[in-house]
């Protein structure tokens, strides 16, 4: 019995119309990614294991794709003990795994594989930065298109094979990096008629402030972890979390005015001041924020709104300045459709000491659900072609085909149909393709040197000369 086709949890096959959708964001991006000075390069789909671990924190390195070894590996080959408190848990897929087990899971894991898919563009990037930093000139602004792999729960909206599009700015410490990084959140969601999208704006320097005023300090992951959470499990999950990871009732009393934060950019950045002024690190932050938010509001956004949420976290680790978190219009149920933020000593992991750097990610997947929820895509937007030549015979086709190369080399995308069929099913073919025309190349029209073009959506037909059909079709 043939075995059913199908593919794994959390994966899409694309239509050639989807395709063609996604490639009109990848492009509009692509086209404001270079118009902001970016340049492009790209890293392989999977990194040494080391490269990647440690990197996400805990929440993050489990969500981390491993590869055995060779491709095809079985430890007992290798001399490679299961141990015996591992044999039922990966026997079972038990879920509640104890602490002590997943030590020992990681530490067998690693022998077994050294490679991981990538997670994000940004580790690769920073790990890409220090093997080449004698070929490349600083600052140095890269943008990278390509797909990342995270074993998370898929959901609406949530993959686990995605593609990210990332822009980063590596080498200078300048905040304008960060004014020009909002400028271009709002030129590529502009450019794709998505309007009215928020651009969400903190500073980790002013969560690690909050956490030294309410006595958190060493709690300053797991503060930032629940945080982060607040749009998902609400203010009480986000208590529940924080209790549960050792943060007293009276910090959580002193946190309290976080989650009820209102006013204007101007009104929240003063009610931090006060918040924060025992806290140096904290007010660093405040005064990074202020330039940003001031420079943006002064030199105005197209279509896009700049809000200053405190509650705003970015759960990855090596966010040490502004953190971005960009929100679809309002009334559409979706999650971010882009992030980022300032890393200063991203590059340090692997070597390269006093590389501060900042970037931000478009959530291609995401965009595309919104735009096609609102309708947004341009109907130009196809992967069709423009017509299709019907075929009546060998010398109708070869008197065809001169045609649909000549149209090509303008620029055209035609073609014609391969098999003399029967003409209602050579129409019935154009019509399910969505081609919009077909054009008649018969004895009658070869014997005047001219063409029959059908419009396929009015009925409307005439008769033309290839000038008049290139006019027709473009």
């Amino acid at each position: 019995m043939a075995q059913k086709p199908s593919i794994p949890k959390g994966t899409r096959d694309f239509s050639p119309v989807e395709v063609a959708k996604r490639n009109y964001i990848f492009s509009t991006i692509k086209t404001n990614f270079e118009k902001f000075g970016f340049q492009p390069i790209e890293t392989p789909s999977f990194e040494n294991s080391e490269t990647l671990m440690g990197k996400y924190g805990e929440e993050g390195d489990r969500l981390i794709f491993k590869i055995l070894n060779s491709g095809n590996f079985f430890y007992s080959k290798k001399g490679i003990e299961l141990p015996e408190s591992l044999n039922e848990l990966l026997v079972n897929s038990a879920e509640n795994i104890t602490v002590e087990q997943r030590i020992e899971l990681n530490k067998f894991t690693h022998k077994i594989s050294e490679k991981a898919l990538r997670y994000d563009l940004t580790v690769p990037f920073a790990r890409y930065v220090v093997q080449h930093q004698n070929e490349i000139e600083f600052p140095f602004k890269r943008y990278q298109i390509q797909p990342v792999w995270r074993a998370d729960n898929p959901q609406k909206g949530r993959f686990r094979e995605f593609y990210q599009c990332d822009a980063d700015v590596v080498g200078s410490n300048s905040l304008w990096q960060e004014v020009e990084l909002v400028q271009l959140y709002d030129s590529v969601f502009t450019a794709l008629g998505l309007k009215g999208v928020t651009i969400k704006i903190n500073n980790r320097k002013i969560l690690s402030g909050i956490a030294e005023v309410i006595g958190a300090s060493d709690k300053l992951i797991d503060f930032t972890v629940a945080l982060d959470k607040l749009d998902k499990i609400g203010e009480e999950g986000v208590k529940k979390e924080m209790v549960a990871k050792g943060i007293s009732e009276e910090a959580l009393e002193k946190v309290q005015p976080l989650f009820h934060f209102t006013g204007t950019i101007s009104e929240k950045i003063e009610k931090l001041a006060q918040l924060l002024s025992t806290s140096a690190e904290g007010m660093k932050g405040i005064e990074e924020l202020k330039f940003i938010c001031e420079n943006v509001m002064e030199l105005g956004l197209q279509t896009a709104y700049l809000n200053l949420d405190v509650t705003l976290a970015r759960g990855l680790n090596y966010y040490t300045g502004a953190i971005f978190e960009v929100a679809a219009p309002e009334g559409l149920a979706m999650g971010s459709i882009g992030g980022g933020g300032r890393y200063d000593d991203l590059t340090g992991i692997f070597g390269l000491k006093n590389m501060s750097g900042v970037g931000i990610s478009f959530g291609l997947d995401r965009i595309a659900l919104v735009i096609e929820e609102l309708g947004l895509f341009p109907e130009t937007v196809t992967a069709t072609s423009k017509a299709l030549f019907l075929n009546f015979g060998l010398e109708e086709a070869k008197y065809a085909m001169k045609a649909v190369m000549q149209l090509r080399q303008k620029g055209l995308k035609v073609e014609m149909y391969p098999d003399n069929a029967k003409i209602g099913k050579q129409f019935q073919h154009a019509d399910k393709r969505g081609i919009p025309f077909a054009v008649i190349a018969g004895t009658e029209e070869i014997q005047n040197g001219v063409y029959a073009v059908k419009n396929l959506v009015t009925g409307e037909q005439q008769t033309v000369n290839f000038d008049t059909l290139v006019t027709v079709l473009q």
